[in-house]
């Protein structure tokens, strides 16, 4: 189990990242908005918007993802849930956590759902 100290610095980085991620996405949006006002000249602008804001979005979907990620794992913090693998109930190695911070399953049930999911 993760002691005080080590939760309160996780709740640090996922809530630093966290507004990171916003400030991205509300550039990303204000940069959208502004691409879509302007007046586009030819075909080659306009394919060059486009491909622009076709990685934006994919981009901003990540974001939201990862958003949602973390707003998870502060949930869990709340709740005195976070480090707990979702699948086995068992701890979390630390070492996972610092490298994913939001990590919900151990590295065990991590390599179960990916194969699942494919």
């Amino acid at each position: 189990m993760l002691n005080a100290t080590q939760l309160a610095n996780f709740k640090e980085q996922l809530l630093a990242r966290k507004l990171k991620i916003i400030k991205n996405l509300d550039g990303t949006n204000l940069e959208l908005n502004a691409m879509r006002e302007l007046e586009l000249n030819d075909e080659a602008d306009h394919a060059s918007i486009s491909s622009d804001t076709i990685v934006d979005s994919a981009i901003m979907e990540q974001q939201y993802k990862e958003l949602a990620e973390i707003e998870l794992a502060l949930d869990k913090i709340k709740h005195n849930t976070y480090g707990i693998c979702e699948m086995c109930e068992e701890p979390i190695g630390i070492e996972r956590l610092k490298v994913k911070n939001f990590a919900r399953f151990c590295i065990t049930c991590r390599e179960i759902t990916e194969k699942e999911q494919h």
